[in-house]
């Protein structure tokens, strides 16, 4: 009875070594995640040229907070970089239904004095918002600027429907990584460049670059005193 015991052990033993050897290699063969992808620009080391040779610029980013991006911008530039996080104000007032109040909110959301922000990193924020905030906002950031300060925004040419934010990771001054996270709404609409010409009114076009990702990449300037 012993001896049998012990052959149904090493029987049942072989074959969970067998079932294990067989899905080992299944496991193995798994494919891994598909790498991120880099994409080019060529706004941000134009936006970076603009402030290397400033004393301490003070720059203001109106995306989500990412670490990389804040040392990267830090050691090119020696700036000190405020993050106001808009897609979160944006989303604030979808969820609680105030999505009417944004422009009143930008009116008043930034507490830095007039003139005081050397340059403001707006990426994509004003795809997601309607005519009377995008308005508002620009109408803000403009006022922020000091006189040659320099503004740089992203802005789509595609339809995207897709409710989707997108957090922008600086690899080097001329790669960028795209990476997404959920909004409450999709972009609005796509902008047309004489439009968004005309909600940035006091500054000027520096540079303006539409990239095969379908986003147009615009740098501005605001006149000197």
């Amino acid at each position: 009875m012993a001896e049998s015991a012990r052959s149904l052990t090493d029987l049942f033993g072989m074959l969970g070594n067998r079932r294990a050897a067989e899905a080992r290699p299944a496991a193995e063969s798994a494919p891994a995640p598909a790498p991120e992808v880099s994409h080019p620009t060529k706004a941000l080391q134009k936006f970076l040229g603009c402030l290397q040779n400033r004393e301490r610029p003070v720059l203001v980013d109106l995306g989500p907070v990412v670490g990389s991006n804040v040392n990267f911008f830090g050691e090119q530039l020696g700036c000190r970089i405020r993050v106001e996080d808009i897609a979160s104000d944006i989303e604030t007032h979808l969820k609680g239904g105030k999505a009417d109040q944004l422009p009143a909110f930008f009116a008043k959301r930034f507490t830095q004095p007039p003139g005081s922000v050397d340059g403001i990193l707006c990426w994509d924020v004003f795809d997601y918002l309607d005519k009377a905030a995008a308005q508002t906002l620009a109408s803000a950031l403009i006022t922020l600027l000091k006189p040659d300060g320099v503004l740089l925004g992203f802005f789509s040419t595609a339809e995207v429907r897709e409710p989707l934010y997108t957090k922008y990771v600086v690899v080097d001054p001329l790669h960028l990584k795209y990476r997404t996270y959920p909004a409450s709404r999709p972009r609005q609409r796509a902008l047309l460049n004489g439009d968004i010409i005309r909600m940035f009114g006091g500054l000027r076009v520096s540079d303006s670059f539409l990239m095969k990702s379908h986003v147009r990449e615009m740098l501005f300037r605001k006149n000197p005193t």
